[in-house]
């Protein structure tokens, strides 16, 4: 049984920074796409990054330049660290992973995290 479970979320100011982690077991960590999604209230979900077991990386265009997901294998862990945050990154942000990348860029990943709050205030 795959289980995902988020932690590091918070309130912070705009600007701000926080460093979210996902702590995964289960499976074979390694064999896994990672990734991170986020809704808004009154949103859609919506993909933020992802993390290929071959080591490529793949974000968002509104996060860009901002994020940087990363995994430590070793610790059956993914991070997403969020720089200059703005208001408008409010969400519950939820961890994923898949075998395939695809479905994990599809937003159709087999499996789901309980999620974990950032607040950005203005």
């Amino acid at each position: 049984q795959v289980q995902l479970v988020e932690s590091g979320g918070g309130l912070v100011q705009a600007g701000g920074s926080l460093r979210l982690s996902c702590l995964a077991s289960g499976h074979t960590f390694s064999s896994y796409t990672m990734g991170w999604f986020r809704q808004a209230p009154g949103k859609e979900r919506e993909f933020v990054a992802a993390f290929s077991t071959v080591g490529n990386t793949y974000y968002a265009d509104s996060v860009k330049g901002r994020f940087t997901i990363s995994r430590e294998n070793a610790k059956n862990t993914v991070y997403l660290q969020m720089n200059s945050l703005k208001p408008e990154d409010t969400a519950v942000y939820y961890c994923a992973a898949d075998p395939a990348a695809h479905r994990v860029l599809s937003a159709i990943p087999g499996y789901w995290g309980q999620g974990t709050q950032v607040t950005v205030s203005s």
